[in-house]
């Protein structure tokens, strides 16, 4: 994933494109609103991260000019100031984000990554969902896997659906939980496994015996088994 970095601070503007650089991602750096401006238009990006207090243009004003010009990219603001009106001014502004400084860089990572799971879980995709033998209807809520079909939940949907968005890839815990639970009240991370819990109990009814769809890796979270059979 292609990301863009806006940000005035050298040494701040350094640090963040050697930790995404570390984590493979490809990495834009600029340090001024015109010149994120004339990078970011018309050009597609996995995600884009905005300093707030830039020369020449604000933060606020280029995220108002990219959402204007059809830039569709996740925005993840960076700023010092932590008001509710100010951080409400960025949200409104058109941000996905907006994080206080200082702030750890595997905090923002993680917010990355979220949102780059919420957008492959949203938009105009096709209604079914479809990796190897599995079959996923979003509107009937139904699961089918060698001609056996599973009802499930609106939850279980939702999970099923994140998992078969990133087949062979681990999601962990904290992005699962944060792409699905994020903001409901008085859920832990253990809802996590509790959900997977419910799926692979309700997929094994379609599945050979001993057979496996969502497989735990270790140390790194939970994964649909694209070659299960």
């Amino acid at each position: 994933m292609n990301i863009l970095v806006v940000e005035h601070d050298p040494d701040i503007g350094s640090l963040l494109r050697r930790g995404f650089s570390s984590e493979s991602y490809d990495v834009e750096l600029v340090g001024d609103g015109e010149a994120a401006l004339r990078v970011a238009t018309g050009k597609p990006w996995g995600a884009i991260i905005l300093d707030v207090m830039l020369p020449g243009r604000s933060g606020i004003e280029v995220c108002k000019a990219l959402r204007a010009g059809g830039q569709t990219a996740p925005i993840l603001m960076l700023s010092a100031r932590s008001s509710v009106n100010e951080r409400t001014e960025g949200l409104m502004a058109g941000a996905d984000d907006y994080i206080v400084k200082p702030f750890a860089f595997e905090e923002l990572l993680a917010r990355v990554k979220v949102q780059a799971l919420r957008r492959s879980s949203a938009g105009s995709e096709p209604r079914t969902l479809e990796v190897g033998a599995l079959s996923l209807d979003l509107d009937t809520r139904q699961a089918q896997f060698g001609g056996v079909r599973v009802r499930l939940t609106e939850r279980e949907v939702e999970l099923l659906a994140l998992l078969m968005r990133h087949p062979g890839e681990p999601l962990s815990r904290a992005d699962i939980f944060a792409a699905l639970w994020a903001g409901h009240g008085g859920a832990s991370l253990n809802v996590v496994d509790v959900y997977v819990g419910y799926l692979r109990h309700k997929l094994a009814e379609a599945l050979p015996e001993g057979a496996h769809l969502i497989v735990t890796v270790r140390g790194r979270g939970f994964m649909l088994d694209a070659d299960a059979n």
